[in-house]
């Protein structure tokens, strides 16, 4: 199962490795593993919520989510990306923008960090909402109780979440962004290139998310009829019909996975450049840990992992909203990589160990009735 799943990751890696090894040598080699590390730990959460839309998908949307969607997250995000990014904050042609990042590597870093107030209000805004809306949600099952209950209640209110994002993003704007980082240490004012930003990863998040859930409640609505149909079919002997929308809701499920890789991959293209400039070495190492992501994704849902620790999914998503702050709060102020992943790791950590202790109290409960049962068989009454 492990080599089933994981094993075009390892071929990946192995290429990845030899390439890095062909174009600059072992220092190259040794970067390219840093960077794939680097990308894992900041992207595991990322892994567990694909994972809970990815097992609604039949195993043909999940082959086309290891192959073109590994595409879009390693060519497009981690490689086409960046460039377009400088191309777009320098007002330079594509071919212009490319010849930049293989020639001249300090200014195209240096084009790529005077954009990262607009990469990160788009992309913590898309990631806020996931949360926002996650945790305003009344879910049968509650890992923090006593915070989650209080806002499921909340979360009754229409438009919540659209606020609270939207005052998020205004005070961000006037505080971060007046103030925002840019390179070499400098501060310049970008409060209307982050609110503008920040709302366009707000409309994102509103029209990818909203055609995702309405073409999910569409086809378990046509997944109902369509047991009916199967069940008087049936009893008539006539055969079955297929149904026919599960391939629409599939695909805007699958766009809405790859806005949000793209949204989790803004940290960690950003904070490769602590590491290296070197856009070749970036792709090849951000590319190798998305494809770990993918390979990850995957196994959660095959092995039926978040069906077996319930907690795990509650976690990624306070790692998301962790996440989204942070990106928010570097709009103005510079924050280590190993801190950004060392959270998302605590988190998920944290609800791991959680679903173990809840599935041992639950064991130990159905041991214990188990043997009252027989005890009182045994005794006659």
């Amino acid at each position: 199962m492990v080599l089933k799943t994981f094993g075009w990751s390892f071929a990946v890696t192995a290429l990845g490795l030899v390439a890095a090894v062909l174009y600059g040598g072992w220092a190259a080699f040794g970067l390219v593993a840093i960077l794939s590390v680097l990308e894992i730990s900041l992207s595991f959460d990322n892994a567990v919520v694909n994972a809970g839309i990815l097992k609604k998908m039949n195993a043909f949307w999940q082959k086309i989510f290891l192959t073109i969607g590994i595409l879009i997250a390693v060519f497009g995000m981690r490689l086409v990306f960046p460039v377009v990014i400088v191309a777009l904050s320098a007002q330079l042609g594509p071919i212009e923008a490319v010849d930049l990042a293989l020639t001249d590597k300090d200014q195209y870093q240096q084009y790529v960090t005077d954009a990262h107030p607009s990469i990160a209000a788009f992309g913590g805004m898309f990631l806020l909402m996931i949360f926002l809306d996650f945790i305003f949600e009344d879910r049968d099952i509650k890992w923090l109780g006593w915070l989650e209950r209080p806002l499921a209640k909340l979360g009754k209110v229409d438009m919540l979440s659209v606020c609270i994002a939207l005052i998020v993003l205004l005070i961000s704007a006037i505080t971060f962004g007046a103030n925002a980082h840019q390179h070499g240490g400098t501060h310049a004012d970008k409060a209307e290139t982050v609110l503008l930003s920040g709302i366009a990863g707000l409309i994102t998040y509103m029209i990818v998310g909203g055609l995702s859930g309405y073409f999910e409640d569409k086809l378990e609505e046509e997944e109902e009829r369509e047991h009916e149909a199967e069940e008087k079919a049936a009893r008539e002997g006539k055969p079955k019909s297929a149904v026919l929308l599960a391939g629409k809701a599939a695909f805007f499920m699958f766009l809405y996975l790859e806005v949000l890789d793209a949204s989790f991959s803004f940290d960690g293209v950003i904070g490769a450049f602590a590491i290296t400039n070197d856009i070749v070495l970036m792709a090849l190492g951000l590319g190798i840990g998305a494809m770990y992501v993918r390979s990850l994704t995957v196994y959660l849902v095959r092995e039926g992992t978040l069906d077996d620790y319930v907690y795990l999914e509650h976690g990624a998503h306070y790692a998301i909203g962790a996440l989204a702050m942070v990106l928010l709060v570097t709009i103005q102020y510079e924050i280590n990589e190993f801190i950004t992943g060392s959270i998302g790791v605590l988190l998920i950590g944290a609800s791991f160990w959680s679903s173990v202790r809840r599935n041992r109290a639950i064991a130990a409960a159905e041991g214990k009735a188990g043997s009252d049962e027989k005890t009182e068989i045994s005794s006659g009454v």
